[in-house]
């Protein structure tokens, strides 16, 4: 069995490609998706790490030249991804996560906003979720965020209330376990740095497009959409999934001895802040200081290291940064590579046809909510996004105005993040989470069930109230 899941992608590719070329296609084009379908497989499967995955992927395709005959240009093509200002965007990202966990700003931050919303068990979940909002713009990993920063505190309450999940796991610990999962979901949607696949997701729909999306126009359409989401989130747990134990006073005594432990800010803490505020500055402002995000995002992070808040060993060590930074590059190119080999142009016609005549508004809704429930079969956001973001541009292009496209797109992108809600193994901090043992199995669906739904229909309605 082993041996099988190991194989898999491979067997994939060979089957598919030894299938008659489609009509319409060239037969390096099906080659080309043949290899990429067995990517996606691998991706979802996992049988080697997933930057391997992109990289023999990558270098498979260019050593037989099914992108471009020319061995050079196969080079360029394989190597293009490296050159993506957002693939290094998302690399100093994580540098900034080091920089939070290092200096114990990312603790400090979340300990405070026990010490002061802990009162009570909704108050608890409202801290625990600020948390993750107060993180997200500068973490684009939401497992280093929920799962490596959020959840070793947050997995510190329940026992305080002698909730555990063999012991009266509704009493809190449930709760608090939902919410902080629903809420790094939302927050992942409300800003363009706060889910790498959403950078990857612009990437693709700026090849795709030409259509760019920059960071303050992501927070202008998302936020507005997800901060009544994310307010309700906490509270809406409570009513459908509500905790036996409604008052919590043990939980600020617990933050406020924690903090007394870590004394007073730091130096270093101080500079992070302050690195991390220049960062989101440029971020939003750079178009108008003429300042690209990523350079400017590649200065903080020399500021960082030349002024310790990180060394220079922290920063080549970082396994899952280089680790992101090569899955995503491959992935880029690849995804490029659909279509250069003319594969988008023949799925969009294709496809297309089956939905002429009908009004663009419907469409898009119909779009978004395909690539919505369309993740209950990918374990990976990544991998979802690799496969299906290519393929929902193409067929979109030619059945939308162009002045709805930048609408669209954008909820597509957007959605990557809520999307992780409805599965246990939808996103990145599912398994912690769900790990736990609070919520069992069937609970866990029930739940994103509820909570997906909601938030799909969040999302066409912003699709609709937008387009």
């Amino acid at each position: 069995m082993d041996k099988l899941k190991k194989f898999s992608p491979v067997i994939v590719a060979i089957v598919m490609a030894l299938f008659p070329t489609p009509e319409g296609l060239h037969p390096e084009a099906w080659y080309f998706l043949s290899i990429f379908v067995g990517v996606v497989v691998g991706l979802i499967v996992e049988p080697v790490p997933a930057a391997l995955v992109g990289l023999v992927g990558v270098t498979v395709v260019a050593m037989l030249g099914l992108v471009d005959p020319s061995a050079k240009a196969s080079r360029n093509w394989a190597l293009s991804g490296f050159s993506n200002g957002v693939i290094w965007l998302i690399f100093s990202a994580f540098m900034f996560a080091m920089g939070y966990k290092k200096t114990g700003l990312g603790k400090r931050i979340s300990l405070i906003l026990i010490k002061y919303l802990g009162k009570n068990t909704l108050g608890l979940g409202y801290a625990i979720a600020f948390s993750d909002l107060v993180l997200s713009p500068f973490m684009p990993s939401n497992t280093a965020r929920s799962a490596g920063t959020i959840y070793p505190i947050a997995s510190n309450i329940p026992p305080m209330f002698n909730s555990t999940p063999e012991n009266e796991p509704r009493k809190i610990g449930s709760y608090l376990t939902w919410v902080a999962f629903a809420a790094t979901c939302v927050t992942s949607s409300m800003f363009l740095t706060a889910l790498a696949p959403n950078l990857l997701a612009v990437d693709l729909i700026s090849q795709g497009t030409g259509i760019t999306i920059q960071w303050g126009q992501w927070a202008k359409t998302m936020i507005p959409v997800m901060l009544p989401l994310f307010l309700l989130t906490p509270w809406l747990a409570y009513v459908i999934y509500p905790p036996t134990q409604k008052h919590s006073p043990e939980a600020p005594a617990w933050a406020s001895e924690e903090l007394n432990k870590m004394g007073k800010i730091s130096t270093k803490e101080l500079m992070m802040l302050g690195y991390a505020i220049t960062a989101l500055i440029f971020w939003i402002f750079g178009k108008e200081l003429g300042v690209n995000g990523t350079v400017a995002a590649m200065f903080v992070l020399s500021l960082m290291v030349l002024t310790d808040v990180i060394n220079w060993q922290d920063v080549i060590t970082n396994k899952g940064a280089w680790n992101v930074l090569v899955w995503f590059a491959t992935l880029v190119a690849m995804a490029s590579g659909l279509k250069k080999a003319g594969v988008l142009k023949w799925i969009g016609d294709l496809v297309s046809a089956n939905l002429q005549g009908m009004p663009p508004e419907t469409v898009a809704i119909m779009l978004v909510i395909l690539f919505f429930v369309l993740h209950y079969f990918f374990a990976s956001t990544t991998a979802h996004t690799t496969a299906l973001m290519p393929l929902f541009l193409a067929i979109a292009q030619p059945l939308l105005p162009p002045e709805m496209m930048p609408t669209v797109v954008l909820m597509l992108a957007g959605s990557l993040g809520v999307m992780g809600i409805i599965t246990p193994y939808a996103t990145g901090p599912a398994p912690i989470w769900y790990g736990s043992g609070f919520i069992s199995q069937a609970r866990w669906w029930a739940l994103g069930a509820i909570f997906g739904g909601l938030y799909l229909l969040c999302m066409i309605a912003a699709t609709i109230l937008y387009a």
